[in-house]
């Protein structure tokens, strides 16, 4: 008896239809992700001022490689594009060993040391517009490229410190924020990467903002019906591979099932 593979994740104009079994979800979150638009592209969608460093289109983002994020000034209502390392490394770090901390979960981020004081006063966008998980069926791992409008550009919720090495030289960090999954994500995964409603940037980037609990009402699942999700392949494990092909969709082979064959 032969039995359908994992189908692609859509979306709809109601409820998503997920085509997949419940799995069991221990899988790091939100490990990479796609920013394949230009830099004028970027700097357009979120209006912000043209930053000095360069980048070209990005199909395959890995933590503690440099990534673009957004900022705004301090001193004046302006948003500020730079890059910084995919890994946060908090002001009070002895050493570089905590970069491994790429994701922070939303619902404990304020109670957290590592977290608390980037949540309270340095808060970043991180632009996308894709993202990349991992479903666990036995002992193989599928990759799902998950996109919001079909491939429109998003931001992830982020924070960011600032890191003083023995050298004495200064490293930017930064980390994503992570919620619960939606209808959408919940079939590869029970985390999800936190997007940001177009309209609640301005307040997740006041840097005068120092109300966590009126921040933290921003961090909530994306709406599945404006997600979509579909089968990669495993060119995208390896962060080696950065080009178009590592999100290009692929069809996935039916699953014998020879029991009663």
């Amino acid at each position: 008896m032969a039995l359908l593979g994992i189908l692609p994740i859509e979306h709809g104009a109601g409820r998503p239809r997920v085509n997949a079994p419940p799995i069991c979800h221990n899988q790091p979150i939100c490990g990479r992700y796609r920013l394949s638009r230009r830099k004028q592209l970027v700097e357009e969608y979120f209006d912000t001022d043209s930053g000095a460093e360069a980048w070209v289109p990005r199909y395959n983002i890995a933590p503690t490689q440099p990534v673009a994020v957004i900022r705004q000034n301090s001193k004046e209502p302006v948003r500020e594009l730079s890059l910084m390392r995919w890994g946060l490394i908090p002001s009070w770090a002895k050493d570089s060993s905590t970069a491994r901390m790429i994701n922070a979960r939303s619902e404990t981020a304020s109670t957290k040391p590592a977290f608390r004081d980037a949540l309270k006063s340095r808060r970043c966008l991180i632009p996308a517009d894709a993202f990349y998980e991992w479903m666990r069926t036995g002992k193989a791992k599928q990759p799902y490229c998950f996109e919001v409008n079909e491939g429109e550009l998003f931001a992830f919720a982020g924070i960011w410190d600032r890191w003083k090495d023995a050298g004495g030289k200064w490293l930017e960090t930064c980390s994503i924020l992570t919620t619960t999954p939606n209808a959408v994500t919940s079939a590869v995964h029970d985390r999800m990467p936190v997007i940001l409603d177009r309209d609640g940037y301005d307040l997740w980037l006041d840097p005068g903002m120092r109300d966590v609990g009126a921040v933290s009402d921003l961090l909530k699942p994306c709406d599945a019906r404006l997600m979509r999700g579909y089968p990669v392949s495993s060119r995208v494990n390896s962060v080696v591979n950065d080009d178009a092909a590592c999100a290009a969709r692929v069809e996935l082979a039916p699953i014998q099932d020879t029991l009663f064959s």
